[in-house]
Formats: C-alpha cells, structure tokens, sequence
C-alpha cells in the first residue's frame, strides 16, 4: 500500500512579487529550489497565511540567490507581495518504508535566504 507524505516544506516565504501575463505557476529562487529537496516542474501546494488561500500550482526556477518568490499567472490573484506562505510538495511511500522517511524543512529569514535545512 501507497501512503502520501509530506515530502518538503518550505515556510517562512514572504512573496517578492506577482504577475498576472502568464499561463500560471509559482517562481521560486533556485537555492530554495535546491535545499528544500524539489525541482523545476514539481507540483506544489502553496498556502497563503495572510489570507487563508490555498492552492496548487507547480515550480517555475528564478535566479539563484534572488530570493524571488513570485506568483504568476492566475495564483497572482491569490497573494500580493509580502504575503507569507507555506509551500509543500508531497510523495508516494510503500507504509513499509513510511519509518525511513524524513520530510525536509526548509525555514527561510531575511529576503527568503535559507535559515535551516
């Protein structure tokens, strides 16, 4: 049997901007990309702690180092910047390999730079 799992998690991420002209996804910064155990194309659920929004989109890559989390296309309707939100991804685990498993946590501080992995 599959169980679904929390795979990563992002928290802390302030939204640096937005822009409707796009067929529609979230834009975050290389680096994050990377620490936080995800990849360009990924599905992602996004959740807004300022107003309660929560969506799914998918990864778009922004310059590494840029602490760009932008959301564009229709989830540019869902967030304005400097809105906080979580952004998690999840995978499929056999229950058998479920003791194994460690979801990773990224925290992000000043500008979205990464504070922990």
């Amino acid at each position: 049997m599959l169980r679904s799992l929390c795979k990563s998690k992002i928290k802390n991420a302030i939204i640096t901007g937005k822009n409707l002209k796009y067929d529609g996804s979230i834009g975050i910064d290389k680096k994050i990309i990377e620490s936080a155990d995800m990849v360009q194309g990924e599905q992602v659920h996004v959740l807004n702690t300022m107003n309660g929004e929560r969506f799914t989109t998918y990864i778009i890559e922004e310059p590494a180092g840029s602490g760009n989390i932008i959301l564009y296309g229709p989830a540019a309707r869902l967030g304005e910047p400097g809105d906080e939100v979580v952004i998690l991804t999840y995978c499929h685990i056999e229950a058998k390999e479920i003791h194994n498993f460690n979801m990773r946590v990224i925290s992000l501080g000043k500008n979205n730079q990464c504070k922990t992995k």
